[in-house]
Parts: C-alpha cells; sequence; structure tokens
C-alpha cells in the first residue's frame, strides 16, 4: 500500500477517534482522558510491535533515534493530544476537526523551513482555501461569541476567536512531529518501532504529572460510559497513529498531512448521531467550510 493509501487510512480512523472521543470527554476530565489514550494507544502498539518487528534493532540504534521518536511523541502525543481533547471538550468535535484543517499551512511552513519541501504557488491557493475553509466553519461561532461548553451547561470558557486557540495550538503541535519523526526513520527505519517509542515515553511522563496533579486535587469518578468510550477512542487512535507514521515513511510530509484531511467529513457525518444534534451542529455552512477543507487539500496534493 502506498504512502498515500496509508495516509487515507490514518484519516477515516482519526475522523472515528475523533467522534468516539467526543463522547468520552464529554464526561471526563481532559487529562485523565489524555492518559487514558496514551496508555491504551502504548499498548496496542507494543503488542503489534511483538507480533511484526525484530526488537533486536532497538539496541542497535542511537541515542539520536531514540531521541527524535522521544520527541515526536512529545509534541504529537503529550502536548497535541492534551490541546486536542481540552478543544473537543470546550467547542465539540466538528469544529475542532475544522481547526485540524490547518495542518497544512503549518506543515507546509516548518516543512519548507526544516525539510527543504516548498509550496509551490498552486500550493499556496489550496492552503488559502484550507484557511477560508476554516474561518467558515467557525464564523457564526465566533460572531455570536458562543462556547460549547455553555451549551453542555458546564463552566463557561474562551469565546469568539479564544475558543479556537486550543484547536489550533494542537494543529500546530501535529506539524512539528513530522520533523522529528523523518529524522528517526532515516536513524531506525520502523514506523511500528518509532511511534511505540515516542508513546511509551509520553505514557510516562503524563503517568507523573497526572499523580503530581492527583496529589493537589483528587479526580473526578468517571463513568462506566465515558471509560467504554474511551477505550475504543484510544484503539482507534492507536491504530490511526501507526498509520500516519507509516504514511510519513513513504510519502512527503505535506501530501500526509493534506489526505490525513479526510477525518473532517467523517466527524460532520458522524459526530451529530453519536453525540447529538443539540451540541454537534453542523450546518451548510459547516459543510460549505469542510468542502473547501477538502478542496485545498486536494489541490495540494495533486496540483501543488
Amino acid at each position: 500500500m502506498t504512502g498515500a493509501w496509508w495516509a487515507i487510512a490514518a484519516g477515516v480512523g482519526f475522523g472515528l477517534f475523533q467522534t468516539i472521543n467526543r463522547r468520552a470527554v464529554r464526561g471526563m476530565d481532559v487529562y485523565v482522558a489524555t492518559f487514558m489514550q496514551l496508555f491504551i494507544s502504548a499498548l496496542l502498539l507494543a503488542a503489534i510491535s511483538i507480533a511484526t518487528e525484530d526488537l533486536a534493532v532497538l539496541g542497535q540504534s542511537s541515542i539520536w533515534a531514540w531521541l527524535n521518536f522521544s520527541l515526536a511523541g512529545f509534541f504529537h502525543f503529550f502536548i497535541g493530544w492534551t490541546f486536542l481533547n481540552a478543544s473537543q471538550k470546550q467547542i465539540g468535535a466538528a469544529r475542532t476537526g475544522s481547526l485540524i484543517g490547518t495542518l497544512p499551512l503549518f506543515g507546509a511552513v516548518i516543512a519548507a523551513l526544516t525539510l527543504a519541501e516548498f509550496p509551490t504557488l498552486i500550493a499556496i491557493v489550496g492552503i488559502l482555501f484550507i484557511v477560508g475553509g476554516v474561518y467558515l466553519v467557525n464564523y457564526a461561532s465566533i460572531r455570536r461569541g458562543a462556547s460549547v461548553g455553555n451549551i453542555e451547561g458546564g463552566a463557561s470558557g474562551p469565546t469568539g476567536w479564544r475558543s479556537l486557540l486550543l484547536g489550533l495550538a494542537a494543529a500546530l503541535c501535529w506539524s512539528i512531529s513530522p520533523i522529528f519523526i523523518r529524522h528517526g526513520l532515516a536513524e531506525l527505519p520502523s514506523p511500528i518501532l518509532g511511534v511505540t517509542i515516542g508513546i511509551s515515553a509520553c505514557v510516562v511522563g503524563y503517568g507523573l504529572a497526572l499523580a503530581g496533579r492527583n496529589l493537589r486535587a483528587p479526580l473526578a469518578a468517571i463513568s462506566t460510559d465515558a471509560l467504554v468510550f474511551k477505550v475504543i477512542a484510544g484503539l482507534l487512535v492507536g491504530l490511526s497513529t501507526w498509520a500516519r507514521w507509516v504514511a510519513l515513511d513513504l510519502a512527503p510530509v505535506a501530501m500526509v498531512l493534506a489526505l490525513s484531511l479526510v477525518s473532517v467529513p467523517v466527524v460532520n457525518v458522524l459526530s451529530p448521531l453519536l453525540v447529538g444534534q443539540h451540541l454537534e451542529q453542523v450546518t451548510a455552512q459547516v459543510w460549505l467550510g469542510s468542502a473547501l477543507i477538502i478542496g485545498g487539500s486536494l489541490i495540494l496534493i495533486f496540483l501543488g
């Protein structure tokens, strides 16, 4: 299977994950949700590594390969997944999914600066389509200064443009991680071992951070419903992340980031069904903005 197909598989899986994860984080503390996500995914990826790879190569790899994979995990999992869970809890899966659409924008700039993968003029047009789509999806919410946290009856969070910051921060982190993935795979050409190293390092670090937080403030109880959905979400995102790392080993960064955006329509279709239309209001304007995001991604792939 080519890098493009791996990227599409990652996008579909990530769309399913976002929808199910949105249902889970409604009843969970953001930091506990992120740790569970990390822990479940790490177990799955470790099992796949043991079953499919020669683990002896780990001892033969340099410290730089381990360091690059750990840094990739830090940006993608430790920070990025925390921002994702917080954004979904605050503004919902559909709007957060659209903000992930800024990945090619951040990714193209970073790849040009660090990997010499410069966007063409037509690629820049595609990026502008994506940014325009993100704006259109979020325009109504920005104008009325609303936050999904208010709709759910929880504590009021940031409104207007500030409500977009968490989702944009997640996209930025996921744009940075491919730099370290590329460098790590150059020394240890095994995406599954690389992603397992990265996520395992984050499990240890996040567990220590969460333990310290728990000493200061007891964690809220987790409902059975939230726990079940979180386990499913953790398995899905583990598989999707593996597919994304394989794609990054086989295809240019910009292509992988763009094709992964098939997650946007997946979230738009499924999130109102699973979470409820009162919380996930996927209107015609949201669909039009999503179409611009996907259209810009196609321009990046086939013309850029």
